[in-house]
């Protein structure tokens, strides 16, 4: 499975480059204490309870709008990692190796980390199992969430590689 295989009619995908070093980047997306700086837009919170990164790792989030209540929002596993190079999770098997059918929808989302002269070339591809759930997932905001998560991590990443 690579980023190369995107299917228009059932995949999503956004990419921008990252003004940081890959491994600045990798570590933003792999510290639990990092990630949750930054998963679910602003003003929602996050809080990591697992972040299992290997295959068939947990990941395991939970998310508030007042900072006092939490409910969950991501139960999936880790299927493949390539260390700073590539992430892919899903929501379709929960952290207890279930099968699931989660609400809104099922992904398998694939991460990439690149080099490039800029920094790290960061790629998301978001794969759907049919084209209405592609479509669901477009109407409820995949750019604009997916968008601003990206951009939290961008900004975390380069004030980290300044650092």
């Amino acid at each position: 499975m690579s980023a190369k295989s995107f299917t228009p009619e059932l995949d999503l995908t956004l990419s921008r480059v990252i003004h940081a070093p890959r491994y600045v980047v990798w570590r933003a997306w792999t510290s639990p204490e990092l990630l949750a700086t930054w998963w679910t837009p602003a003003p929602t919170q996050s809080r990591i309870e697992q972040l299992d990164v290997r295959p068939g790792g947990a990941f395991v989030t939970r998310m508030s709008d007042d900072g006092e209540t939490f409910v969950p929002h991501t139960d999936g596993i880790f299927l493949s990692v390539e260390e700073g190079s590539r992430l892919v999770f899903t929501n379709a098997v929960t952290s207890a190796l279930r099968p699931a059918a989660p609400a809104p929808i099922s992904i398998v989302a694939e991460i990439s980390f690149a080099e490039h002269a800029d920094g790290t070339e960061y790629t998301a591809v978001v794969r759907h199992a049919d084209s209405a759930a592609r479509a669901l997932h477009l109407e409820l905001g995949f750019h604009e969430g997916w968008g601003a998560v990206t951009e939290a991590l961008a900004v975390l990443s380069e004030r980290l590689a300044g650092e």
